[in-house]
């Protein structure tokens, strides 16, 4: 399937719990078509920025989220969050299906036999939840996100449940299938950010604000022992000690 991938801008959001803004007058460009990483201290309004993307934030004030070429945001949005959230009833392969099944649509049971195969889960595709563990989790739910093949892909930490060695190899994965989609990354890991990022942001304070961009060297998917991008790592790294994360 052919997308088109298109900017979205946040012009002056903000979110407020309990009377306490979050973040207030807040600015971002995502650029069309390339990945966006955000980074910063638990609790700053990461994951909250990325479901006021996704349209999932009721009474938010985003003055507006809006797409580059004037056509719906959320309608065209996949969205893996934190938690994997998949139904226990349904098994793996039912799950990744699960978007199509509430649309109402045909199930392409070759296609996601086919990307639980390539996520190494081709023997699991029939168990359900309660037999996999919580990487096998994750990566369900990076398949149903695939599934999805959406213009704008939300993802917030989608590789955090897993080894160091399989976190490299779908960050691999990703940046293969999500190639020209619009994506913004919510991570932890500065290194995550830097080898799949066309540009990088830090987030802090309250209410939070946005850093200049960090534009790390070369094109993604970036070596992980890169000199320029174990450079910046440290430099990430120091900066968001610095901030408490």
């Amino acid at each position: 399937m052919t997308v088109s991938a298109p900017s979205i801008r946040l012009d002056r959001a903000g979110v407020a719990f309990d009377g306490r803004a979050l973040f207030a007058d807040l600015d971002l460009d995502i650029e069309a078509g390339r990945w966006t990483c955000l980074l910063g201290p638990s609790g700053v309004g990461k994951s909250t920025l990325l479901r006021l993307v996704a349209g999932l934030v009721p009474g938010s004030r985003a003055g507006g989220v809006a797409a580059g070429d004037g056509g719906p945001v959320a309608a065209r949005v996949a969205f893996m969050a934190q938690q994997d959230l998949l139904l226990p009833w349904l098994d793996a392969r039912d799950n990744v299906l699960l978007g199509a099944r509430l649309r109402g649509q045909p199930p392409d049971h070759g296609r996601a036999e086919a990307l639980l195969a390539e996520l190494g889960l081709a023997a699991a595709a029939r168990q359900r939840p309660a037999a996999l563990s919580g990487g096998m989790r994750q990566r369900v739910a990076l398949a149903r996100t695939l599934m999805e093949d959406r213009p704008i892909v939300l993802m917030d930490e989608p590789f955090a449940a897993v080894d160091a060695v399989t976190r490299l190899r779908l960050q691999t994965l990703a940046a293969e299938r999500l190639a020209g989609r619009t994506v913004l990354l919510v991570t932890h890991d500065p290194l995550e950010a830097l080898r799949l990022g066309h540009r990088v942001f830090v987030m802090t304070g309250r209410p939070a604000r946005l850093s200049a961009p960090i534009l790390p060297p070369g094109t993604p998917l970036r070596a992980v022992d890169d000199p320029g991008v174990l450079a910046l790592q440290g430099e990430l790294l120091r900066r968001l000690a610095e901030d408490g994360a």
